[in-house]
């Protein structure tokens, strides 16, 4: 399981089906330490409920196209659920 910051909703002009009313979110991966690493991404929101700004779990590959319903959509990440918080050894919040 991998964690991002979702920094922004990207809405497609053409959906692909078993993804119709499937939010799209971009995501900022974050490393360890809790600090972005790496480029952004598209992930698939089978929750529905993230939001801009939230930390989310999130998962890559096949586990990412397992998560929807139909399985096996065409998606290469999907958010696995919302972080409520984040607790680093030397750091109060993340």
């Amino acid at each position: 399981m991998l964690l991002g910051r979702v920094i922004g909703r990207v809405v497609p002009c053409v959906v692909t089906p078993g993804l119709e009313g499937v939010p799209m979110l971009l995501l900022q991966p974050l490393g360890k330490d809790g600090a972005p690493k790496g480029k952004t991404l598209v992930a698939a929101d089978p929750t529905r409920m993230a939001g801009e700004g939230e930390l989310v779990a999130y998962e890559g590959g096949r586990e990412a196209a397992l998560l929807l319903e139909p399985w096996f959509v065409p998606v290469d990440h999907a958010v696995v659920g919302i972080v409520d918080a984040l607790h680093l050894p030397g750091r109060e919040k993340a």
